[in-house]
């Protein structure tokens, strides 16, 4: 009988703890007339916090993981940003299911932000296209692109905006948005070396075989053209007023192309000159028809 007692005590005791563990839980805290939130509502908000932290470090860990450390340093920036909004979504979300009503705070926050959105859409453009070039590595320092018609060495890649130097020493200033928009020529993306090709035409009854011989002299004795691959001709097409021809070799500095391609056209009319191949000029028959009077 003395046992079933201190049973009965044991249980109602426990009872008694568990009651006032879940009347603390209930407790509530009045922030203002319309928000009111739990003691459980708290633990719960914070439970969910601590979720999304070790969710966006993993996240960040499987991003940069193939970065190199300097684009790491960038992209860690951008996604401080991105892990702060995240954060606001999550507690908005979270006190909203939890029974906290937070329509007060989209619609006085609605109007704020879709005012801010339409003034930074441009620059948030940029930073998204930023963090698609540092993971996506399509755009590294030293590349030689070509956007817009414009040609630059890529000399720092930055969240907005990237910079390069074109030939003549002039910095492009390129905003990262452009690269989503329009159509990007990486030269040097394969490696160093690129194609590079010189046109011409000579006048009909030229010697083609002779001609061909003198465009490969051209191209082989300059000092920037690499051996292999060789340099070839091709016979392109016959034009209106010419035989047409393309001389084809390689270069190990395609940014400074246009002053070897100077040099072989020098010597190319040097080398016709002297074995008296013609560049034709545009030529027409005209045939004039006299009519009775």
């Amino acid at each position: 009988m003395v046992q079933d007692l201190s049973k009965i005590e044991e249980k109602i005791t426990e009872s008694s703890a568990w009651e006032n563990v879940r009347n603390f839980l209930n407790l509530h805290i009045d922030v203002n007339d319309k928000i009111s939130i739990s003691i459980l509502d708290l633990i719960v908000i914070i439970t969910v916090i601590f979720i999304t932290t070790v969710v966006l470090r993993l996240v960040l860990k499987i991003l940069t993981r193939n970065l190199p450390e300097d684009d790491k340093g960038k992209f860690n920036v951008v996604y401080g940003y991105f892990r702060w909004l995240v954060y606001v979504v999550i507690l908005l979300i979270t006190l909203h299911t939890v029974g906290v009503n937070v329509t007060a705070v989209f619609a006085a926050s609605a109007a704020l932000l879709i005012g801010v959105g339409l003034a930074l859409q441009t620059l948030f453009q940029d930073i998204i296209s930023g963090v698609f070039i540092l993971i996506d590595q399509s755009v590294h320092v030293g590349d030689i692109i070509e956007i817009e018609g414009k040609v630059g060495r890529v000399e720092e890649i930055k969240l907005r905006t990237t910079r390069a130097v074109t030939i003549d020493n002039k910095v492009l200033v390129i905003p990262n948005h452009l690269y989503l928009t329009n159509s990007l020529y990486n030269w040097t993306q394969n490696g160093t070396l690129t194609r590079e090709s010189v046109e011409v035409g000579v006048a009909y009854g030229s010697d083609v075989q002779l001609v061909k011989k003198l465009l490969l002299q051209a191209a082989s004795t300059h000092p920037d053209v690499i051996s292999s691959p060789e340099p070839t001709v091709v016979f392109t097409n016959f034009g209106d007023s010419s035989l047409n021809f393309k001389l084809v070799f390689t270069l190990a500095d395609s940014f400074k192309a246009q002053f070897p391609k100077s040099d072989i056209r020098f010597e190319i009319d040097k080398l016709f000159r002297e074995h008296n191949v013609t560049i034709p000029f545009p030529q027409r028959d005209i045939h004039i028809i006299q009519k009775p009077e």
